[in-house]
């Protein structure tokens, strides 16, 4: 059994704590939180022995074989450093980084430690997108040429989580990066990107609508575009709609999770709908269910000494789309990701 701290116990930790009990061979044994007092709340309700204010103390004294990192981003490089100082496999919340100067020092530390590194982008754990990606690569309508990944909504996401309306940038980092990573895993990594954003919501800071265009290193394209400003209904919030274009034919994943495939003349329309675990609530769901296949993941590459689908490395592949895409929307013109230092 592998034993787990966890450092942040804020809006997002609830669903990891209930994610970590369904896991086979992990158990939680500490949580930490400069609010030692909301660390205090979680460890009751979740039976968990141990809490900390002090993240360093907390590895001290854990003797923890991996620690899960729910904070902020501007604490990720401080805190997985720690952790690989004290020989504990990381899973590390995204955005990984502010920048990308600090994500790679975080995947060089871990190499020296000969620890494992991965980033929590867990959207791409969808059991629906999950489906998707499988038909795709599994060939069924043959080496894709054309993708559009798509999430449009209205909801009011600064409610549960206000500090999103502050920034300068917005949802190309906190929810784009999801997207473009469905784009990555369906078609590979990315040549060259270019990026138009908009703000259609006054009362924030950040951009809230994004429109992503991506040439592949196949040569193949994708459209990734992202919108907190779309009224429509039924809303569709959380879900990622997908298109897929083969020389066989077309996979697409609809609102309301009909998952439709047509291929070699043949149609097949099937139900993804996500389980709603006795946990979870709608219209979180689809994403409270890929907490635990993600962290199902990590500790089987863990058990079996394999790398992570996303490992920090992986992810450096992402976040620099993220930064290329700011990028070419600042600069109106297309971005090379491997150009960026």
């Amino acid at each position: 059994m592998l034993r787990g701290g966890i450092i942040g116990t804020g809006f997002f930790a609830g669903n990891h704590l209930n994610a970590w009990k369904m896991v086979e061979g992990a158990e939680i044994v500490a949580l930490c939180d400069l609010d030692e007092e909301k660390a205090r709340e979680a460890a009751e309700a979740f039976g968990v022995a141990h809490v900390y204010s002090s993240a360093e103390q907390m590895l001290r004294d854990g003797a923890l074989d991996f620690v899960d990192i729910i904070t902020t981003v501007p604490s990720h490089r401080p805190l997985v450093e720690l952790a690989l100082r004290h020989e504990a496999h990381v899973i590390c919340q995204k955005p990984f980084a502010e920048n990308l100067a600090d994500a790679r020092a975080m995947v060089e530390a871990a190499d020296n430690a000969g620890k494992t590194l991965m980033v929590h982008e867990n959207f791409r754990w969808q059991s629906a997108v999950r489906r998707v990606i499988e038909l795709v690569r599994s060939g069924r309508i043959g080496a894709p040429f054309f993708c559009r990944a798509s999430f449009r909504s209205g909801y009011d996401v600064f409610s549960g989580q206000p500090y999103l309306a502050e920034g300068k940038r917005f949802i190309i980092e906190d929810l784009g990066i999801h997207v473009l990573d469905i784009a990555r895993a369906l078609m590979g990594d990315v040549e060259r990107l270019a990026a138009v954003t908009h703000r259609v919501n006054p009362k924030i800071a950040g951009e809230d609508v994004a429109t992503i265009l991506l040439t592949h290193e196949s040569g193949m394209a994708s459209v990734v575009d992202c919108s907190y400003g779309t009224r429509r209904s039924p809303e569709t919030f959380p879900e990622t709609l997908l298109e897929i274009d083969g020389p066989r034919g077309t996979i697409r994943l609809d609102a309301g999770y009909r998952l439709t495939v047509q291929a070699d003349g043949a149609e097949e329309q099937l139900d993804v709908s996500p389980p709603v675990l006795e946990w979870a609530e709608r219209p979180w769901h689809n994403i409270q269910e890929s907490v635990v296949a993600i962290q199902d993941h990590f500790i089987r590459c863990l058990s079996e000494g394999t790398a992570p689908e996303t490992s920090g490395a992986d992810n450096l592949k992402t976040l620099a789309l993220v930064e290329a895409a700011y990028v070419s929307a600042a600069k109106g013109r297309s971005v090379r990701p491997d150009s960026l230092g």
